[in-house]
């Protein structure tokens, strides 16, 4: 018979999302009314991990009990990581016992999810250990495609935003390459771009099956489309970036290029460091000279503005329900599982089967780009086609512009067009 659970520790690791207040704000309240203590561990695994337990605050009811409606992480947050060090993970262990804890909620992404995979195993039992799925990547393999909370609200405020750009840049004639948080996968630039309407997208999974490419690829698609654009007669154009790109692109090219490389606690290079937008910005402008076109380019990260926002009606509900299920499935004596949400239904997914086999390290859901949903997105975006390279007329305008003959223009950006998606056929 399982023992009746004493203490619940939540701790939130990686980078803010909205909606995980809402997750501890549910979750305190859950335990409380079963007579369950609860405390929130501050900064993630920073401290506990060092064996320090005085960085701790008690959770009540009346603390939480509107803390949901607000961005930001109520118990602060970090990117420690405690698998890297056997002793880290043993100090752990050791900090949540000596709190009297026999229960944890962690709320972050994939590096978190692992964390919380080699505290339970570690513990031997001695702790129950549930997972709560959180990042605006939206790159966890969660049921039927659900996304993971944070994601709606970062792609809402991150298209508010690139919307405002769009007017800017039509205002004042200039173009914007907006660079959008996103690691791995291209989820979050992907939404923000077709919500918004904004003039192209790059995400990485277009491009990782010949990984890794030539920086001058993604300038050739950018210059492509502002060439398109001037020879219809509009001078201006948001592209939407995930800053994942730079993952797919030739070291060599990044180094010369002048890009630094850092990395964070669990191994990442840190993407926001390279300035990948400013790096672009200043090649295709050169390069736009060249072909004697003035045109003033800005660069913008978008990412910082979107984590700490205050979530949307959507994540709060879907955050207050996951919080309310973690802390119950540990009250009926569960662990070791990703809490998750299908069909309106309470889902717990084994930590152990979310790990990849090839990594060890938890799975990671990318852009499906064969799929119709990302070439509808496609489709609406301006960039060079095979249709404009088949039309004599088409080709000559945007040629023009460029200053080059057709066979000059095929020679330099007709390779672009070699692995454009299919057509759409919905009736086969």
């Amino acid at each position: 018979m399982e023992h009746k659970l004493r203490k619940i520790a939540i701790l939130a690791g990686g980078g803010p999302a909205p909606g995980i207040n809402s997750v501890i704000a549910a979750a305190t309240i859950r335990a409380s009314l079963s007579g369950i203590e609860v405390v929130g561990i501050k900064d993630g695994f920073r401290w506990i991990m060092e064996g320090d337990i005085d960085h701790i605050m008690p959770l009540t009811i009346e603390e939480v009990s509107r803390i949901h409606l607000r961005g930001g992480a109520h118990i602060g947050m970090a990117r420690a990581n405690p698998t890297k060090n056997p002793k880290h993970l043993e100090n752990t262990v050791s900090a949540l016992l000596r709190l009297g804890v026999d229960g944890v909620i962690t709320i972050g992404g994939d590096d978190t999810a692992f964390s919380a995979y080699k505290l339970a195993e570690h513990s031997k039992g001695s702790l129950r250990v549930v997972h709560v799925p959180k990042t605006i990547d939206n790159d966890l393999h969660l049921p039927l495609l659900g996304n993971t909370f944070g994601f709606q609200t970062a792609r809402h405020v991150g298209a508010g935003i690139v919307r405002d750009l769009m007017t800017d840049a039509r205002t004042t004639s200039r173009w914007y390459f907006v660079v959008a948080m996103g690691r791995k996968v291209g989820h979050l630039a992907l939404g923000i771009g077709k919500a918004s309407g904004a003039t192209l997208t790059l995400i990485p999974e277009e491009f990782q099956a010949k990984a890794p490419i030539r920086l001058k690829q993604i300038e050739d698609i950018l210059l492509g489309a502002m060439l398109k654009r001037i020879s219809h007669g509009q001078d201006d154009g948001v592209a939407v970036m995930a800053e994942g790109m730079v993952e797919v692109v030739d070291r060599k090219d990044l180094d010369e290029a002048g890009a630094r490389f850092e990395h964070d606690a669990h191994g990442h290079v840190r993407l926001d460091e390279i300035n990948f937008g400013e790096m672009l910005k200043l090649r295709v402008q050169e390069r736009l000279k060249n072909f004697g076109i003035k045109m003033t380019i800005v660069a913008k990260n978008v990412g910082y503005e979107l984590r700490c926002t205050d979530p949307i009606p959507m994540d709060i509900e879907y955050t207050r329900d996951l919080g309310f299920y973690a802390a119950k499935y540990l009250e009926e004596g569960g662990s070791g599982v990703v809490v998750t949400i299908e069909l309106d239904h309470f889902k717990p997914l084994p930590l152990s089967e979310m790990l990849d086999a090839k990594t060890g390290k938890m799975a990671m859901r990318a852009v499906d780009v064969s799929s119709e949903k990302f070439r509808v997105a496609r489709q609406y975006m301006v960039r060079l086609n095979k249709s404009d390279f088949d039309d004599p007329h088409e080709l000559a305008r945007i040629a023009d512009i460029a200053k080059m003959s057709l066979d000059e223009f095929r020679t330099e950006f007709g390779y672009l067009v070699e692995n454009e998606p299919e057509p759409i056929t919905l009736i086969r």
